[in-house]
């Protein structure tokens, strides 16, 4: 096998989880070789130097093509088919971002966010009658 098609080979290698995924990445312009975009039918060869997003949107891959294929693989196969050659100072900021997001997520489950659930509702009218109670407006 010489060559394979990029979104082909962006599932193969589990870089993204569905082949749909991968083929819109490509044709959206978020995958690219030598800086251009390029398309979902392109064909990729063993030596391209990639860049990828993540799938979070935090940071873009830059790898290099070792291997091809054009079926899913298991995981040690797929990481042995390319060379990641990102940067350490764009991954530990990705990992920083990340831990930001978990927080904020975190953080939000806490608080009051958004609609009230049926308990919070429940719970509020309660705390409504118990009010009107008081006034004397039953």
């Amino acid at each position: 096998m010489e060559s394979v098609r990029i979104d082909k080979w962006l599932w193969a290698v589990r870089l993204y989880k569905t082949r749909s995924l991968a083929a819109r990445a490509c044709n959206s312009g978020k995958v690219k070789r030598s800086n251009a975009s390029i398309k979902a039918a392109t064909k990729v060869q063993i030596g391209d130097h990639l860049d990828v997003p993540t799938h979070d949107g935090l940071y873009k891959r830059h790898i290099e093509v070792t291997g091809l294929y054009d079926t899913r693989v298991s995981a040690p196969l797929a990481q042995a088919a390319y060379v990641d050659h990102t940067s350490d100072d764009v991954l530990e900021a990705a990992k920083i971002k990340r831990a930001e997001k978990r927080e904020n997520r975190l953080h939000r489950k806490e608080g009051d966010q958004g609609r009230m659930t049926k308990k919070q509702m429940r719970d509020w009218k309660k705390g409504l009658q118990s009010y009107k109670r008081e006034r004397g407006d039953l």
